[in-house]
């Protein structure tokens, strides 16, 4: 869909009028959508910056150096990398404001600013640890300053051991890169992964998407065939013209059915077993039946919890059962920011897209030996055939209340997805990442 007011602005009179009327000036975002290259950064200038320590940790700058970075490259910045590890006093985190105030001042339009902090433990004094949560506000509050200029910001918390080289590596191709564009003011947890991980997929991946027939669903099934994996759509059986043709243009297969429906579990178990277990398995299906708790039917609850939560429950249950989910797997769910902020006429979608994040993070604890990681994407207002069918001030509303100024699109989640579903992406798990412009709804 067409963002007028984002088409309006772009030329110089346009501007003028916006700025006299008050109105938001969103800015064009640059993007990237194509397969993993092995050198993410490449092209890029990038300023490295350290406040609180003598220098950058030297793995961060070989991480950079890895990824095709240009470090200290003259002009306009399109990386700013913040090592605030050693931001353990207000000594450093002074140095944090003007150390950023300086470097923010070169970042260039749709640039990327990534923070990394230190993860407090039993044994950080408490000074030290109200320091560490100092540098999350100032990142949340900066990064709804660069928006305005089509930059996004976001904060990784490195826990014990994720510093090496080969780490970081995996945090940069995706949050220092044009891949993360409508990822913004998120603050995550970065665990210790495995440092053989691989910078991309290998073709021989099998993944699973559900709702692939049109949407994000279709954009990530895409988006994963990009990367040479085998895909299998799998969608409502009144989809199939589009799921077969989507299957055909992907070189995938598919599945037409009721994933609510009895025996669903065990027809889509007996698929993955003919395709040897998966790879990647995306819960992206899911419905919507919008009503006041006041006047919501039994009805209306049980469907969107059906296939919304339980469907992805017994879905997983089978998998487990069989063994299906292959070593190193990877899990995403499908969430909302409305799981996150509630939404008024939604009690029901509202708590089945909370309860997928309750699940990620237990799930994830439960299969973390396997090395098989479960995370949750939460878009926030994306353009999509729903969204043309909302009125007028309630889709303009949604487009702007976010630091962007804008809606994402389908392959902005698909990209997210795409990053989750990747070998470097390891040290996330049992987290929510939100593809929203940095929401002002919910936390």
């Amino acid at each position: 869909m067409t963002d007028s007011l984002l088409a309006f602005v772009q030329h110089p009179l346009g501007r003028r009028i916006a700025r006299a009327l008050g109105l938001p000036q969103p800015m064009p975002l640059r993007r990237r959508h194509d397969a993993w290259s092995a050198q993410e950064l490449a092209g890029r200038h990038v300023q490295v910056i350290a406040p609180g320590s003598i220098e950058p940790m030297p793995s961060l700058l070989a991480a950079i150096a890895a990824q095709g970075g240009a470090v200290g490259a003259d002009g306009a910045v399109n990386s700013l990398i913040v090592d605030a590890t050693g931001c353990r006093n207000i000594a450093a985190l002074r140095t944090l404001y003007e150390q950023t105030q300086r470097a923010t001042a070169r970042l260039s339009a749709s640039g990327r600013v990534l923070v990394l902090s230190a993860a407090t433990t039993a044994a950080t004094a408490p000074a030290e640890a109200a320091c560490l949560r100092a540098v999350e506000g100032f990142t949340r509050a900066m990064t709804k300053e660069l928006g305005r200029r089509g930059a996004t910001a976001n904060l990784l918390v490195l826990r014990e051991g994720a510093a090496s080289a080969a780490s970081l590596e995996g945090a940069l191709r995706f949050f220092a890169s044009d891949r993360s564009a409508y990822v913004s003011g998120q603050v995550l947890s970065w665990h210790r992964g495995s440092d053989d991980a691989g910078s991309a997929a290998t073709p021989t991946r099998t993944a699973l998407v559900t709702g692939a027939a049109g949407g994000i669903g279709a954009a990530t099934a895409r988006r994963l065939a990009r990367d040479g994996m085998r895909v299998l759509c799998v969608d409502m059986p009144a989809a199939r013209p589009s799921l077969d043709a989507l299957a055909r243009e992907i070189n995938g297969s598919l599945l037409a059915m009721d994933l609510s429906g009895p025996g669903a579990a065990d027809e889509l178990v007996d698929a993955v077993r003919r395709l040897g277990g998966v790879d990647v398995l995306v819960h992206n299906a899911g419905i919507t039946r919008d009503r006041t708790l006041a006047r919501m039917t039994a009805a209306e609850w049980d469907g969107v919890m059906a296939v919304n939560l339980a469907a992805i429950l017994a879905i997983d249950a089978r998998l487990d059962d069989a063994g299906l989910l292959n070593a190193g797997a990877r899990e995403i769910c499908l969430s909302s920011i409305s799981g996150i902020a509630g939404n008024a006429g939604q009690t029901n979608y509202s708590a089945s897209k909370a309860a997928l994040i309750g699940y990620v993070a237990a799930r994830a604890v439960a299969l973390d030996a396997t090395g098989i990681t479960v995370n949750a994407i939460a878009p926030g207002f994306i353009e999509t055939a729903m969204t043309r069918r909302m009125p007028l001030m309630v889709r303009e509303a949604g487009r702007r209340l976010n630091s962007l100024k804008q809606g994402g699109t389908p392959a902005d989640v698909a990209e997210a997805i795409a990053y989750l579903a990747s070998p470097p992406a390891q040290p996330l798990t049992g987290q929510v990442l939100r593809v929203c412009g940095q929401s002002l709804l919910g936390a």
